[in-house]
């Protein structure tokens, strides 16, 4: 028996029964075909699976969809577009953030939630935003500097 969720994703209203332990996560990428938003640990510590959700990162391999009802859903593929890509994602291509690109989707939306709150984060500030995201490539640095960079494209209205 399936419970109905109405959820707002990347602008587009979508309605849906849902099985009561289907997982946020699973939704999007089966139901939706949002494979943007990867399944890496399943247990909230790597963060390839964050989304936001009314506004806040959130690791949706541990959140249920039906929680999910009535919100505001934004995963990576409601970020930008290959001709106009947000400054988060500019920051990662034009810093070489990228590594592998398995992490990349949540950290990005890690990075764009931090940036939000925060339009000129210090380097300790960026790297305890990401710090429940996990990169198997060990490329923060390059992270952190893509972050500091989109930083100064979205001050600079870029």
């Amino acid at each position: 028996m399936g419970v109905k969720i109405r959820v707002n994703v990347n602008g587009e209203a979508q309605e849906d029964d849902v099985a009561p332990r289907t997982l946020l996560v699973h939704w999007l990428r089966e139901n939706l075909a949002l494979t943007g938003t990867h399944i890496g640990c399943e247990t909230t510590l790597c963060g390839a699976c964050t989304v936001h959700v009314d506004g806040m990162a959130v690791k949706s391999c541990t959140m249920l969809a039906v929680q999910a009802d009535g919100c505001d859903v934004r995963t990576i593929e409601g970020m930008g577009e290959l001709d106009a890509l947000h400054p988060v994602q500019r920051g990662f291509w034009e810093e070489h953030g990228l590594q592998c690109g398995y992490c990349t989707p949540g950290m990005i939306m890690a990075a764009s939630a931090l940036l939000a709150q925060n339009a000129d984060p210090s380097e300790a500030q960026i790297r305890h935003a990401l710090e429940g995201n996990i990169c198997r490539c060990t490329g923060y640095q390059q992270i952190v500097n893509a972050v500091q960079h989109a930083a100064r494209l979205a001050r600079e209205g870029k």
